[in-house]
């Protein structure tokens, strides 16, 4: 299981805005049932399996485009553990016991 960080930027909108574009995004995450995500102020944090998440990026990368968007660029980091498990929780876990 991985853990990604996502961040899809319009550019080339009418609007300085970009919330109702991270809102359609994050509706098409939603619909992957499989994929559990985690929405903060500068990303989303997604766990599940790496092929599902990346077939949700590039969904999510065309959303922009579909709403008018002239260029899209989109940030994806992978923490992809092969020695043990990896969740949200977890991380988040293991730093605040180190805190």
């Amino acid at each position: 299981m991985a853990v990604c960080s996502i961040s899809v930027v319009p550019i080339g909108t009418t609007t300085p805005s970009i919330s109702q574009y991270v809102a359609d995004c994050v509706r098409v995450l939603d619909s992957f049932k499989d994929l559990k995500y985690d929405l903060s102020a500068m990303c989303t944090i997604v766990e599940g399996d790496l092929d599902r998440i990346l077939e949700a990026v590039k969904r999510m990368h065309g959303v922009p485009f579909e709403k008018g968007a002239q260029r899209v660029l989109t940030s994806l980091t992978i923490d992809d553990r092969q020695d043990k498990g990896l969740t949200i929780e977890g991380k988040l876990r293991a730093v605040k016991e180190k805190f």
